[in-house]
């Protein structure tokens, strides 16, 4: 449980619940199912819609820690879940394969707070999860606009490299399964692009200018 209080810590919810069950006869001894959900409330006024964004918005991008908590099936399939492979320690990585896969998925409620408290309206919020950038970002944006991402505008993580390198995956699919090193996009005003940087960097975040909207079918397009 120690870990779920430490993500109540950083998103400053309230661990309210829950049970323990056994299943014997279901489950192995050695084995357990975690399940858990949050819920929030928000006024109507500071919900963040994506209806005000429009061409010339900037696409500012929040790092990530690794994987985080998606594209695992994927992984499976390219490295041998055993615990010499997991086990193995990579150079450009750092540490083991395990410990890079096993990265606590950031949580950025504190530091989405910061922006708000710098006076940046955040337009659009998109975290990127399975499905990477081309499902998760467009779920943010309204019709006639498209976000249009520079890939040079970050260094895309080891870990990414490794896992493409290893199981011979396009890019394309990389984008579309996995974060590539960006958990959170957020669109601003571009006169709010200063703003949004320092008051993120102070909450503690490494971020990115990452592109900006442009006129046109709603879409991710990666340049």
């Amino acid at each position: 449980v120690s870990g779920v209080a430490e993500g109540c810590k950083q998103s400053g919810a309230a661990l309210v619940g829950g049970e323990t069950a056994e299943h014997p006869g279901l489950m192995p001894v050695d084995e357990y199912d975690l399940a858990g959900f949050a819920v929030g409330v928000v006024d109507k006024k500071d919900l963040i819609t994506g209806e005000n964004i429009k061409p010339g918005d900037k696409l500012i991008g929040i790092a990530s820690s690794g994987v985080h908590s998606n594209g695992f099936s994927l992984v499976r399939k390219v490295f041998e879940m055993t615990e010499e492979s997991l086990n193995t320690y990579y150079d450009e990585l750092g540490k083991t394969l395990g410990e890079a896969l096993l990265a606590p998925t950031r949580i950025y409620v504190k530091a989405l707070k910061k922006v708000k408290e710098a006076g940046v309206t955040i337009k659009g919020c998109s975290h990127i999860t399975g499905g990477g950038f081309y499902e998760n970002i467009p779920r943010m944006l309204p019709d006639g606009v498209k976000a249009v991402v520079k890939k040079d505008s970050y260094e895309v993580p080891a870990i990414f490299k490794l896992l493409a390198k290893t199981g011979d995956i396009e890019e394309e699919m990389m984008y579309n399964t996995y974060n590539m090193g960006i958990g959170m996009v957020l669109a601003i005003d571009p006169a709010d692009v200063d703003k949004t940087m320092e008051a993120l960097k102070a909450a503690g975040e490494t971020c990115y200018e990452l592109g900006q909207v442009e006129a046109g079918e709603k879409c991710a397009e990666l340049v």
